[in-house]
């Protein structure tokens, strides 16, 4: 008999990930990509993760809260996102670990930290 243990996936800080995002009533939910935002080394003991949204809805991106993501860059490529897409530093959500169904790329977290320094006064 064999037993199949399945490992625990790392999120780390600028992976995007594929997930159910929450809307902001909390009764519902949709399927889309979210950057992991959170500090790798918080240690809270919460299988949970601090999340942006991201949206392909571009006319979202005149804000010093988002940061557009073009997939003619490096960074677009490397992102996994499927068409020129907004992080938004504005919509964050903590969302259990359970409910992220996979890693598709990553982002630099520089134009990002700076968004969310103006999202949160910081």
């Amino acid at each position: 008999m064999t037993t199949m243990t399945q490992q625990k996936q790392i999120y780390k800080r600028g992976d995007i990930v594929l997930m159910l995002f929450p809307h902001s009533d909390l009764r519902t939910a949709k399927t889309r990509p979210a950057l992991v935002i959170q500090a790798d080394n918080l240690q809270t003991g919460l299988p949970q993760k601090i999340v942006a949204m991201i949206t392909s809805q571009m006319l979202r991106a005149q804000h010093k809260s988002r940061v557009i993501v073009q997939l003619s860059t490096l960074e677009g490529q490397q992102s996994g996102l499927l068409t020129d897409s907004v992080v938004m530093t504005d919509n964050l959500a903590t969302v259990a670990e359970t409910e992220i169904d996979r890693i598709i790329g990553t982002l630099p977290m520089g134009n990002i930290d700076a968004a969310l320094r103006h999202t949160l006064g910081l």
